[in-house]
């Protein structure tokens, strides 16, 4: 029987049907607690085994460094584990493929002329980095899940969303306040930021929380669309049908074997 953990992992997701399937499952697990913070629930109990604090964060850089915040100050986790979806921003990365954060960034963050483009302002630094034990423990789920447990997706629903060899990435998630859903758009953030695997609206800012704390943090995308003019289709089936899918067997994956004396 594993040894009870020190500190509990706190896991952050952005939007409520992300949550609500989590949180079901930390039911199946054992008692809940839930308190409501800084007008959001914080759920404690296990999943997984593995003592978790989860939340919704809500959508937006300043929802989710509140919500970060709130795991840090009230619960002194001893890690922030950010899960949710994307869009793709390099042109290899496709729907139905993962991302995990190596480095996090800003793309809105824009104090010129006074610091530079992508600069946190007083901090000297445009990149947070995402811790590498977390992230190297999300891998290692990831590659397990698509050997073994995606094959088990019917076929219809991969066939629907065109999951056709699914990938893991690791590299650079750009983060801002928008929803990024243009082809210039995109065209533009490609430019700007070549390195870019993924966008999204949080984890940019999670970085910069757990890195003012000195909390590990890492963060797990599993990509939705091309963050181009068709970026809103089928999000709503995606997200019932594949994004939960995901999220519950890498996290199985990841929490079953994660280091209970964070």
């Amino acid at each position: 029987m594993p040894m009870p953990s020190l500190s509990p992992l706190g896991i952050l997701v952005p939007l409520a049907e992300e949550a609500e399937a989590l949180f079901a499952l930390m039911q199946q697990d054992g008692a809940t607690r839930t308190r409501r913070i800084g007008g959001r629930d914080y759920h404690s109990g296990h999943l997984f085994g593995r003592a978790c604090v989860l939340t919704l964060s809500r959508v937006g850089k300043v929802a989710a460094a509140t919500a970060a915040a709130g795991l840090i100050h009230e619960y002194e986790v001893g890690g922030i584990l950010n899960v949710g979806v994307a869009g793709g921003a390099a042109a290899s990365v496709k729907v139905g493929d993962i991302v995990v954060g190596e480095t996090l960034l800003q793309h809105d963050l824009d104090a010129r002329p006074i610091f530079p483009r992508y600069e946190v302002p007083l901090t000297g630094m445009s990149l947070f980095a995402a811790d590498t034990l977390l992230s190297a423990g999300l891998c290692e789920a990831v590659l397990a899940f698509l050997a073994e447990d995606l094959p088990m997706l019917p076929t219809e629903i991969r066939e629907q969303f065109a999951l056709a060899a699914p990938r893991l990435h690791q590299g650079l998630i750009i983060s801002g306040d928008q929803f990024v859903n243009g082809h210039d758009a995109v065209a533009a953030l490609r430019h700007d930021i070549p390195d870019a695997m993924a966008i999204e609206m949080e984890s940019g800012a999670i970085g910069q929380v757990c890195h003012d704390y000195g909390v590990p943090c890492a963060v797990l995308r599993i990509i939705s669309d091309s963050a181009d003019d068709n970026a809103h289709v089928d999000f709503p089936a995606f997200l019932r049908a594949v994004a939960s899918y995901y999220s519950h067997h890498i996290l199985r994956r990841f929490l079953e074997k994660s280091d209970r004396s964070l």
